[in-house]
């Protein structure tokens, strides 16, 4: 239902039932009533179900996951919330429902694409989380589906809606470090081995048929659900768009570039033997046309800090440099290393939270997306530039996977003649879960 519509059915609502036959104006006014639903509600999920019950003229009307401890994760949620949600396993049927504004994803990654562009096309506007794609293919697709269908498309880079990174970038560009050439991005933690997955019997609890959705089927093994999903192929993307996608983001945000050039990826699976495929260790690099690179530095197994964080970014211009250290905390240095600014953070940073790593920062995306939905303002994060940076996560993956480096074409960041790494742009779909604008 598009906002029209909502606001004139309201409207005759109302004027039937209301004691008061007066209408209600201002930020609690029905027609500015915002009702979401949450599919993927076990962590990540769950906290969103959690934090959009809590904003103003905000409502939670359903939850979708197809494991039933998850879904008790996202009911205990909302517990005091003012609604309580319906639940519904199969995100087909959910999206056909005509009582919600939005869809909010943080199902695994595989999932986020087709459900995402299944939103859209049933009208829904869409948050999605980080990455916006299991692929690049993907996520071209969701420009395409946003295009077709007029609904907006979120994407899970929360601090774009930070407003001391807002002001940061705003300071960069305005010449405080100068030119911005380089830039330097990393994650690290202290991830264990996840063993040797034996096959065993789908859970009762589980509708793994569902879960696995537009993937092609695999066997389920003991090692598999509910995190470690990550590190395979078939369902995951590994660090470098599971963690690193956040700081790679922000470097291509303050350096204001676009699709790179050249692609390189070194690293591996070193720290253990056992059924992780994805690179536990990796060191990508990026260069652009106009004189710029970025590093993405990931160590899923060693958690020794960099600059005394797990995760950040550095900004180096040719008058200084410009250092985050995961959070909206910023420090700006001049030409000579001497500390300018310091912007400290507002709340404590847990670079290794699997739910919320910037805490109550997060808000601040949450209420852009629907504000946004209001038309009170626009998206931080949309989807063109979620694509930008997600593409470039995905492409330090092809690299690694491939052993090769990678040139692509500078205007949609397209691979050029590499056979290899071109059949890793889009992936197989289990038949009949084909992703179709």
């Amino acid at each position: 239902m598009d906002r029209r519509t909502f606001v004139k059915n309201t409207a005759l609502a109302t004027a039937s039932t209301t004691i008061l036959n007066f209408p209600i104006y201002g930020k609690n006014a029905p027609s500015n009533k915002v009702v979401v639903a949450v599919m993927g509600v076990n962590s990540r999920g769950a906290y969103h179900a959690k934090s959009f019950s809590k904003l103003p003229n905000v409502e939670v009307a359903y939850l979708c996951d197809v494991e039933e401890k998850a879904i008790k994760n996202g009911l205990d949620a909302v517990k005091d919330a003012s609604r309580q949600p319906t639940i519904i396993k199969d995100i087909r049927e959910l999206v056909t429902k005509k009582d919600f504004d939005a869809l909010l994803i943080a199902a695994p990654d595989h999932w986020h694409a087709p459900a995402a562009l299944m939103g859209v096309a049933n009208g829904k506007h869409v948050y999605v989380e980080k990455p916006c794609g299991q692929n690049p293919y993907e996520s071209e697709m969701l420009i395409q589906a946003r295009d077709k269908y007029g609904k907006l498309i979120q994407v899970g880079s929360q601090r774009r809606s930070f407003p001391t990174l807002i002001e940061a970038v705003k300071e960069v560009r305005g010449g405080a470090i100068g030119n911005p050439y380089f830039a330097k991005a990393w994650y690290t933690n202290s991830r264990k081995s996840i063993g040797i997955g034996k096959k065993v019997a789908v859970p009762s609890t589980l509708d793994f048929n569902l879960w696995q959705g537009p993937a092609p089927r695999q066997d389920y093994r003991d090692n598999l659900v509910h995190y470690n999903w990550h590190w395979f192929w078939n369902w995951g993307t590994g660090e470098a768009c599971n963690n690193g996608n956040h700081e790679i983001d922000c470097c291509r945000w303050f350096m204001g570039v676009d699709f790179p050039s050249k692609v390189t990826s070194s690293g591996g699976r070193y720290a253990f033997k056992d059924d992780w495929q994805t690179p536990d260790t990796q060191v990508a690099t990026f260069e652009f046309d106009n004189g710029k690179a970025i590093t993405w530095e990931g160590r899923s197994c060693s958690s020794y800090p960099i600059d005394g964080s797990g995760r950040g970014f550095i900004i180096y211009g040719d008058k200084g440099t410009l250092v985050n250290k995961g959070g909206g905390d910023y420090q700006i240095f001049d030409d000579k290393n001497k500390l300018v600014k310091e912007i400290k953070p507002s709340t404590k940073l847990d670079p290794n939270n699997t739910v919320s790593a910037t805490g109550d920062l997060e808000l601040t995306h949450f209420t852009n997306f629907v504000e946004t939905i209001r038309e009170n303002t626009k998206l931080t994060a949309p989807i063109e530039e979620g694509h930008k940076s997600v593409l470039l996560c995905h492409l330090a993956n092809i690299a690694q996977r491939t052993g090769s480096t990678l040139h692509c074409d500078t205007t949609n960041g397209h691979i050029k003649d590499n056979k290899a790494a071109t059949q890793l742009w889009k992936r197989e779909y289990e038949k009949g879960w084909e992703m179709k604008v």
